[in-house]
């Protein structure tokens, strides 16, 4: 058995180095790809080290089987499948290496030397380095086409960013099979240029410097500027608990002069650090449920000063354009775990976000000025984040949704922008057909953001917002270019009414479930056209049976309910959905085309269904609305459910149901009052 992505296939990963990080890179690996039989190996010549990450992988599998995330085969499959050695002969056979040594140019280079001597022509050879250049650690080996930097962030297991990092001989499609192959197995890759520290290390380790400089001016302790930081900036753990739990100390006194000659000035080792490396101390931090009192004057201050740094720190690395705008706010947010740089811009107002920088850029020596704050905030409007992706392929366009952190889930921003890129596949005359996908292995879609749901505040307001969401799919039908949805993970809520809009639908094989309209659980009804719509493509009985009841269904039930048009392996899916485009576009391909018209054979009454707890008031509204669009034409149906829409809004369920999600989660049980 092996994994195949594209045009490699792979049945061996190596990873070098058992220290820190390199079992919990093994760990993903492990979770990802052994049930398709890969095996991994951990090459570290220091047995000490291998023992010591090998127990603690072992511990880690052994947590996730008694917790539940693994069962007793999966778990056990994993434990097998790595290999923990310090002979580099076994090596041999890999296709992919990822060294995670010490940070030490001589040492990698060394590394890939042996590498290069004991793998294939075919091998790609990555570096988990968090700041070397790729051309610094390429530079023992003659295949510098097949090498690149790709920086995992802790812990590595869990957190799905990766920064991938091309040299300047790196071979570009090495490049694009790495980011597709990260991605294919439920990482979120962002493409950095090639610049000392990325684009993600300058802020984690200039937040911490930033952090030092409070306590070393008197602002606060360790502990006081950790919980202050929390709330100024989102965070999960403050710096100084960060540094701790990720034992950066090391790395980041030896970094930060680095980036000071290679970024900007005012980076460089603070006092604070040099001297806990020297001593080998942690910082002290707050112990589990302590509270940290911070007066008033000193909050304020505190708050300024690392609001101020961090929005400068984030305005340098977008402006030197080593890494997309878009890339870098998702990743910043989900690699460091705090508010991203616009988000934070435009929650404090773009001309306080603009004066904090300033101020902090004027106080500190060496700190550049914003530069790309002060272009945002001239334009005297929020600044907009991209959620919306298109990349063509041949004559086929990919419109792929990315929102990770909420499962792609369709916020307003979502709606504006995928108008926007079916605007320009229609408009390009280079482009036959396109393809609608999500990010990452998750989720097409996984719903609307419930915080935009909860927003709405009247029936007119619920109704504009169905409008608006129905004008998309609309839009989508009438596009004159045929669109294929290519199921990449769940499709729920208005994720699969928009994948209805299309004209056809590639689904991953195997997946449970795999699409719903659990709306009903929420105390609401579809409003893009899912009332309209599902019932044209599988019938009304079966149809209300799913929408009454929110009952998700699998791959292989919606192939039989003719809900998708073929099911393929994950590995398959994009290529399979291109494929299919063209030949709907050529008019070669035999897919069935949704009735617009009035159905035939209408029931007069719905099939008796348990609904169980779910509201009594929200199944009237919606048993009417299914029979009247059936009824009706596409175009009157999708009317009739703008207007049940608008009564359920006027509803005290759907307040109920939308409150309890989220509050609650959406595991929890709404309790209805049926009005």
């Amino acid at each position: 058995m092996s994994f195949k992505y594209q045009d490699r296939t792979i049945s061996k990963i190596a990873v070098i180095g058992s220290g820190q990080i390199g079992p919990d890179i093994a760990l993903y690996f492990s979770k990802v790809l052994t049930s398709s039989g890969v095996t991994i190996v951990v090459v570290d010549i220091s047995e000490e080290a291998l023992a010591k990450g090998q127990a603690r992988f072992e511990k880690k599998v052994n947590r996730g089987i008694q917790s539940g995330v693994f069962t007793e085969e999966r778990g056990g499959q994993m434990l097998s499948a790595v290999t923990w050695t310090s002979d580099y002969g076994q090596v041999a056979g890999a296709t992919l290496v990822v060294e995670a040594a010490t940070e030490d140019p001589s040492i990698k280079q060394k590394i890939f030397t042996q590498l290069e001597e004991v793998c294939g022509p075919d091998a790609i050879f990555a570096s988990n380095s968090s700041h070397l250049e790729p051309e610094v650690i390429s530079e023992s080996l003659t295949a510098r086409g097949r090498s690149l930097v790709v920086h995992y962030f802790f812990p590595a297991e869990r957190n799905y960013i990766v920064e991938v990092v091309p040299g300047e001989e790196t071979d570009p499609e090495i490049t694009r099979w790495v980011m597709g192959f990260y991605e294919s197995i439920g990482k979120t890759p962002i493409r950095v240029a090639s610049r000392y520290g990325y684009a993600i290390d300058p802020i984690f380790e200039g937040l911490f410097l930033a952090a030092a400089l409070c306590v070393e001016k008197g602002l606060g302790t360790s502990k006081e500027v950790d919980a202050v930081a929390t709330r100024a900036l989102g965070l999960t753990v403050g710096p100084f608990l960060a540094m701790n739990l990720t034992g950066g100390n090391p790395i980041t006194v030896k970094g930060l002069p680095i980036e000071g000659e290679k970024i900007m000035p005012w980076f460089r080792s603070p006092d604070l650090l040099v001297k806990a490396v020297e001593s080998g101390t942690p910082w002290e931090v707050a112990g589990r449920g302590e509270v940290i009192e911070v007066s008033d004057e000193a909050e304020q201050a505190i708050t300024e000063e690392l609001q101020g740094a961090f929005l400068g720190l984030c305005d340098e690395v977008i402006s030197s354009g080593i890494v997309e705008f878009g890339d870098f706010e998702m990743a910043v947010e989900m690699a460091l775990d705090l508010i991203p740089p616009a988000k934070l811009a435009n929650k404090l107002g773009l001309d306080k976000a603009l004066g904090l920088a300033k101020a902090y850029a004027d106080a500190n020596e060496g700190f550049v000025a914003p530069r790309w704050l002060a272009v945002e905030a001239a334009k005297g409007k929020p600044i907009p984040v991209p959620v919306v992706y298109v990349e063509q392929q041949g004559e086929v366009a990919v419109v792929k949704i990315r929102r990770p952190r909420s499962a792609n889930a369709l916020s307003e921003a979502a709606f504006e922008q995928l108008f926007n890129a079916f605007r320009e596949v229609r408009d390009d005359d280079s482009v036959r057909a396109c393809v609608l996908v999500g990010h990452g292995t998750k989720a097409f879609v996984s719903g609307a953001d419930v915080k935009f749901l909860a927003e709405i505040d009247s029936p007119e307001v619920g109704m504009r917002n169905s409008k608006n969401a129905q004008d998309l799919t609309v839009f989508m039908e009438s596009l004159g270019k045929p669109i294929v949805c290519a199921l990449n993970g769940l499709a729920f809520g208005g994720g699969l009414e928009i994948a209805m809009a299309c004209a056809a639908r590639v689904a991953v094989k195997g997946l449970k479930p795999l699409a719903g309209q659990p709306e009903v659980n929420l105390g609401i009804i579809p409003g893009a056209g899912g009332v309209a719509r599902l019932p044209r493509w599988i019938g009304v009985d079966k149809a209300s049976i799913l929408l009454r009841t929110g009952r998700p269904i699998s791959s292989d039930e919606a192939l039989d309910l003719g809900l998708v048009n073929m099911l393929v392996a994950r590995n398959e899916l994009q290529e399979s959905a291109c494929a299919l485009a063209l030949e709907i576009a050529d008019g070669a391909a035999d897919v069935r085309v949704m009735p617009t018209g009035v159905l035939e054979e209408v029931p007069a009454a719905l099939p008796d269904v348990d609904i169980g707890h779910r509201s009594r008031a929200v199944d009237g509204i919606l048993c009417q609305a299914i029979l009247d669009g059936a009824n009706a034409t596409l175009s009157d149906g999708l009317k009739i459910e703008n207007e049940a829409w608008g009564r359920i809004c006027d509803t005290k369920d759907m307040r109920i149901g939308i409150d309890t999600f989220i509050k609650e989660g959406p595991r929890a049980k709404a309790s209805f009052e049926h009005r």
